[in-house]
């Protein structure tokens, strides 16, 4: 099974490329739904690949001057460490226990969802004189707090490096929306690099499928930069929410979860087709106009 894990990753890196984020919550429920992974197993191969694909775009909006680094490595104080807590916690979960790390998965998938939806939807102040702002003792306590909170799911489940740390950025920081962004991916990749060597020194990692994962994801990554200029970004990122809160869903195993997939998917297959329609008259109105 390779070219498999090709198509997965291309998926995951062009949606990256459009989006901005959400690699890594889509990618464990992936491993897990479609190609039968132990939880365990999808959270760490999930994670170290998120560390050597998010890298490249930190590299990048590094070079650009996009990133507060100051900001980025006192939120990885308090991660780093507590990331490790949760990788130890993931790993001491038997064969047996298997169901039970499905469902903090779907947990956090659900909240990472409903978390990167008020992401979607809340405004960015434009704030670029505010990006160089001090590091005070402040500061540095809520980077910190913040790092140890999600750290530790990130570790546990690899969901939330790019949502949770995001949200926090947007809501408590003084920062424009490429710094956010920027800063955003480079505490990213440096935090995982620290849960995925922890996942791989636990053996949770599979090499070969991560492997064949980066051969679809980095290019994927720059195909999905330039679709993003003709996508409309606010509904991808509506979709990609809709999909990480079903997939909580099913991991969870709530009752009746296929039947509450079946009517999402309904539901937000006609609220495209409208939306499209809409999209489309409102596109033919101008042209349309005699004036």
């Amino acid at each position: 099974m390779t070219w498999q894990f090709v198509i997965a990753g291309l998926a995951v890196g062009t949606l990256v490329g459009m989006t901005g984020m959400g690699g890594g919550s889509l990618m464990t429920p992936m491993l897990i739904l479609i190609f039968g992974f132990n939880p365990k197993t999808a959270v760490g191969t999930d994670i170290l690949h998120g560390a050597i694909f998010k890298s490249f775009g930190a590299w990048r909006h590094r070079q650009l001057g996009n990133v507060h680094t100051h900001l980025a490595l006192w939120m990885l104080v308090g991660s780093g460490p507590l990331s490790l807590v949760g990788v130890q916690l993931a790993s001491s979960f038997s064969d047996s226990a298997e169901s039970t790390m499905s469902k903090v998965v779907g947990a956090s998938l659900i909240l990472g969802g409903l978390g990167f939806l008020a992401k979607t939807f809340l405004p960015i102040a434009q704030r670029a004189d505010d990006d160089d702002f001090a590091i005070t003792a402040r500061v540095r306590t809520i980077a910190i707090l913040i790092g140890a909170v999600f750290g530790f799911i990130v570790g546990l489940t690899s969901v939330g490096s790019g949502t949770f740390f995001g949200l926090a950025l947007l809501l408590l920081f003084p920062l424009s929306a490429t710094r956010m962004v920027g800063t955003d991916l480079l505490h990213a990749a440096l935090l995982l690099f620290v849960a995925g060597a922890g996942h791989l020194l636990h053996g949770n990692v599979d090499l070969h499928a991560m492997s064949w994962l980066l051969v679809g994801s980095i290019p994927g990554v720059l195909i999905g930069s330039h679709l993003s200029i003709r996508m409309p970004d606010r509904a991808l990122r509506v979709v990609f929410a809709f999909v990480l809160v079903l997939s909580g869903i099913k991991l969870v195993k709530t009752p009746a979860a296929d039947s509450i997939i079946l009517v999402g998917v309904v539901l937000g297959t006609v609220a495209l087709v409208a939306w499209g329609v809409v999209t489309l008259k409102t596109r033919r109105v101008p042209a349309g106009d005699p004036a």
